[in-house]
């Protein structure tokens, strides 16, 4: 090597070593929310991510099942382009194209008859209850009371923490909105038992995302659907993770051939972007104007990407294809649990969790990430899988290899 390139080396790495401080003191001018790596994230290819040092990155969080295509896909970028030299976004007051043929694509030949468009999930959910208790105060005698489950996630504002049932957001920003009766997952008595003169819904998630891939028993949907049916209560499905093609159908309550009163959509929908949305069927449609609303609501940027993505999903053989990858996802898992004396599989179509009794989570997801590879330890005891819909034999291939390596160290 000449003193040319020693020099060169060394001015790299002094820059290097120089942007490392700066990187820090960038970081400090975020509030504290979660821990995050010092590695900052530059672009993304598919199931690829690359930081800016150009470590690659085999992604199967997929921003929390958010990238149903992928990072970058064309149909998005396509779709954003186009939209963003026409209209980004004239006013809620107003319709817009994209809005009208979303909404149309998420309604037609299905049981729900209208749809309100958000910004995340917590908004849908939120856009949720405020429809069912309009419903309850037009048809249930004002009757507010909704039953959620333990260990359930709808989302981070005051209203949804509350219902969240998650251990202790119920009175961590006191005063907390009431309303919500907490029982046991999959415990159909339990919902039973709880229903009252007041209760105007039930509201669950089909499965438990954040609660590390808690799969209700079989038929659990089913029996919901009758006993709300012979109560003449709503029936909520929260399929902001579970819905567009995650489990392997459109919808997860699909799987039961069952229908909700009120659907809420997020992550999967928007493909990366920011869109939500709450469906209902004409039985629960309630909502007047002045009801419910939002600056940037169904704007065309956002539904133009969110139509893209629902067609993509909804072609021919896309959601075989989910359903293929699957068999091979959870045959990998399985194989590993047995090779290291793990726990158990569960899941469905590419949302699917590892149970670790050791508790390692983190440091398996440490590991990981230090080896390329991201994975979510979704509890202490749990490693949660959310690649792509559209990801690859190899890339699934290559995902177990890499656990395999971090489960041996």
């Amino acid at each position: 090597m000449n003193g040319q390139d020693q020099a060169s080396l060394s001015s790299s790495a002094n820059s290097q070593a120089s942007v490392q401080p700066a990187r820090a003191a960038q970081a400090n001018r975020l509030m504290a929310i979660t821990d995050r790596p010092a590695a900052v994230m530059e672009r993304g290819a598919g199931s690829y991510l690359w930081d800016e040092s150009g470590t690659r990155y085999l992604d199967f969080i997929q921003g929390w099942a958010v990238n149903s295509l992928g990072h970058a896909p064309d149909e998005i970028c396509k779709a954003l382009m186009l939209q963003s030299r026409q209209l980004i976004t004239p006013s809620p007051a107003l319709h817009n194209r994209p809005q009208l043929e979303l909404a149309e694509l998420l309604t037609q030949g299905s049981a729900f008859a209208q749809v309100h468009f958000t910004n995340s999930g917590a908004e849908a959910n939120e856009a949720a209850v405020k429809l069912a208790r309009k419903w309850g105060q037009q048809n249930k005698s004002g009757a507010h009371q909704i039953i959620t489950t333990h260990n359930a996630f709808h989302g981070r504002t005051l209203a949804m923490m509350s219902a969240s049932g998650k251990p202790g957001w119920g009175q961590m920003y006191p005063p907390m909105p009431e309303g919500f009766t907490h029982v046991p997952f999959g415990d159909i008595d339990a919902i039973r038992a709880a229903i009252t003169n007041r209760t105007l819904a039930v509201m669950l998630e089909p499965i438990q995302g954040e609660a590390g891939v808690v799969v209700p028993p079989p038929g659990y949907l089913r029996e919901l659907r009758e006993l709300t049916n012979e109560h003449n209560v709503l029936l909520i499905l929260d399929e902001v993770q579970t819905g567009i093609g995650r489990t392997g159908q459109l919808y997860a309550h699909q799987h039961e051939s069952v229908v909700p009163d009120i659907m809420s959509l997020g992550k999967g929908i928007g493909g990366g972007v920011p869109l939500a949305a709450v469906l209902a069927t004409e039985h629960a449609c309630c909502f007047e104007n002045g009801n419910q609303g939002g600056t940037y609501n169904g704007n065309p940027l956002m539904a133009a990407v969110g139509k893209s993505v629902v067609e993509t999903v909804m072609a021919p053989g896309f959601l075989a294809g989910v359903r293929a990858r699957e068999v091979q996802l959870r045959a990998g898992l399985i194989e590993l649990a047995r090779e290291f004396q793990l726990g158990e599989v569960r899941g469905q179509g590419l949302l699917y969790a590892l149970a670790l009794p050791a508790g390692n989570a983190v440091e398996v997801c440490d590991r990981a990430f230090k080896r390329g590879l991201l994975i979510n330890p979704a509890r202490p005891d749990t490693l949660r899988f959310m690649p792509s819909l559209r990801v690859e034999i190899e890339e699934v291939r290559d995902m177990l290899d890499l656990l395999r390596d971090c489960l041996r160290a």
